[in-house]
């Protein structure tokens, strides 16, 4: 079997038109074993964004599966990263609103009593 190198279709050996993407597939295509879809390079593009958008821009034409997986660890990575800062910034404003909470004042005044006469 063999792959649009497009739209990362599988294709029949005689096959001349994508059907998936309609593009020339004559001489365009990634045999199967060049073309595979991978953990690693996905894992690749999770931990290393840019690298993982910079492969997926070098191999779309070329091994579009390979191409896929990269970009799609970078996407998960950029979309990890987004929700982590908005649940951090979530945290960080509820913690301030509770900051003018008579508990946290008296607790910073005994700290600072302490810091006098140490």
């Amino acid at each position: 079997m063999k792959y649009c190198t497009k739209c990362g279709k599988e294709l029949f050996d005689e096959a001349v038109i994508c059907p998936g993407c309609g593009c020339s597939c004559e001489n365009q295509v990634a045999s199967a074993e060049e073309d595979k879809k991978s953990f690693a390079w996905a894992f690749l593009g999770f931990l290393v964004p840019v690298a993982g958008l910079i492969l997926y821009l070098i191999w779309r034409d070329k091994t579009p599966l390979k191409a896929k997986s990269c970009g799609k660890g970078a996407l998960v990575s950029v979309i990890v990263s987004i929700i982590f800062s908005i649940a951090f910034t979530a945290l960080s404003a509820f913690v301030f609103m509770f900051a003018d909470d008579p508990v946290f004042e008296e607790a910073y005044q005994y700290e600072m009593y302490d810091d006098m006469y140490l």
